[in-house]
């Protein structure tokens, strides 16, 4: 069956991860329908190649309107994410993330859908018993967030076995950067994460960022992490469906580069690449912060063969500051 032939569903596809993912999969020619509630993403960042639709998979005649249209793939995005905030309302994440999970899967059986992407997360290991951390480390979160991806995941075994869906899980380490060819308008909303929250402060957004521990035994003192570009990720998230149409088994895989970064050395190449001095204060580390948190992707090599392409450090910071710049 060829490209032009499969009609995808991305769910959350106006967030962060999900307009590039929807980007390639428009560029390698699916047919793509969108549906978000526009809660963290932009409905500007939506490929025009793409329909969009409006709703909540929390709301039942959503989702019935949605499904009404065939389709053979389904691509979740839509999750909460904020992995301190799942602290302070476990309520919220379990609704939405697992509860919102089970609507779609429900949909999909119904509606005879057989192939299912979930975006999944490095937060299901927890704290690293050994790095590189690959698929065989033990899964112990330390946030609900994490919790809740992993009760997805073995959810989604559940349902391939008892309803013949075939998923494909990615487990991301610290998705950055922006598409390389600068199709992407609008910026992360409310970002949590080291390298956004770097660029609002060279950019002018934030007057100052904290740099949480400088004591770590690392090369620096800084914690060091994986960080892999967001359109290597949509790459590889396109790769997942081709094998699981082809091969018909399930797929786990970590998505990382196998280097780490770390907070200073980001820092430095944010000086470096932009002209300009990102004003930073060393405060105390933050409960439950590794030293250092790696990853290798070998298997995602093996099963759906994929690499990275554009995850150096330099190039992920060259295509934030692009649209950084601009604000």
């Amino acid at each position: 069956m060829s490209n032009s032939n499969l009609s995808i569903l991305v769910i959350g596809g106006a967030g962060y991860i999900g307009s590039h993912v929807v980007l390639e999969l428009c560029d390698n020619g699916y047919d793509v329908t969108v549906f978000d509630n526009l809660s963290s993403g932009y409905r500007i960042n939506v490929d025009r190649r793409a329909v969009f639709i409006k709703g909540d998979i929390m709301d039942s005649n959503d989702l019935n309107s949605l499904f009404y249209k065939e389709y053979d793939a389904v691509f979740h995005f839509a999750a909460k994410k904020a992995a301190g905030e799942s602290m302070m309302k476990p309520e919220i994440y379990a609704t939405t993330n697992i509860n919102g999970t089970i609507n779609i899967l429900n949909q999909m059986v119904k509606n005879n859908i057989k192939y299912f992407i979930f975006s999944s997360t490095a937060a299901v290991y927890g704290m690293p018993e050994y790095l590189p951390v690959d698929e065989k480390h033990p899964l112990n979160p330390i946030n609900f967030y994490g919790f809740t991806k992993i009760e997805i995941e073995r959810t989604l075994h559940w349902y391939s076995n008892l309803k013949d869906i075939c998923f494909g899980t990615l487990r991301y380490f610290n998705a950055a950067g922006y598409d390389i060819k600068g199709r992407i308008q609008c910026v992360e909303k409310n970002p949590e994460n080291l390298l956004p929250i770097v660029m609002e402060t060279v950019s002018g957004k934030r007057d100052i960022m904290e740099v949480y521990g400088d004591d770590y035994d690392t090369c620096d003192g800084t914690g060091i992490r994986d960080y892999i570009h967001v359109n290597d990720l949509a790459s590889a998230h396109v790769k997942t469906l081709s094998a699981l149409v082809k091969n018909r088994i399930n797929i786990t895989i970590n998505l990382a580069t196998g280097k780490g970064y770390s907070v200073m050395e980001v820092i430095q190449n944010t000086n470096t690449i932009t002209g300009k001095k990102v004003n930073f204060n060393i405060v105390e580390r933050r409960v439950g912060d590794p030293a250092a948190l790696v990853s290798i992707s070998k298997l995602a090599h093996d099963m759906i063969d994929w690499e990275c392409k554009y995850s150096d450090i330099k190039i992920i910071l060259q295509s934030m500051w692009e649209i950084y710049s601009k604000y």
